[in-house]
């Protein structure tokens, strides 16, 4: 995966997918696109991608750390974008 930017098609698609069923975690990934949207990569993408799979519940319980990343999921891009979705203070990479 790729440090490349993502274009404005590629972050507008990906602001899409990202819109969730739970009002807590929308909250969650608002705040997110606000602090990092202009920066983000494809690798980001491949994580956010990856935490938009899981089931809204499963989803709020990683962003309220009830749940840390298990299995298949659980990998660098996925890590990271999960650290800059809970800490509003964590650095982007």
């Amino acid at each position: 995966m790729t440090s490349a930017p993502l274009d404005e098609r590629a972050l507008s698609k990906l602001q899409w997918r990202c819109r969730r069923g739970l009002l807590e975690n929308d909250l969650f990934i608002q705040k997110f696109f606000g602090r990092h949207g202009q920066a983000l990569t494809e690798a980001h993408a491949k994580g956010l991608n990856e935490l938009m799979d899981l089931p809204d519940n499963d989803l709020l319980d990683l962003l309220l750390r009830r749940k840390e990343l298990q299995d298949e999921i659980d990998n660098k891009e996925t890590r990271l974008v999960l650290e800059l979705l809970r800490n509003p203070q964590a650095a982007r990479h």
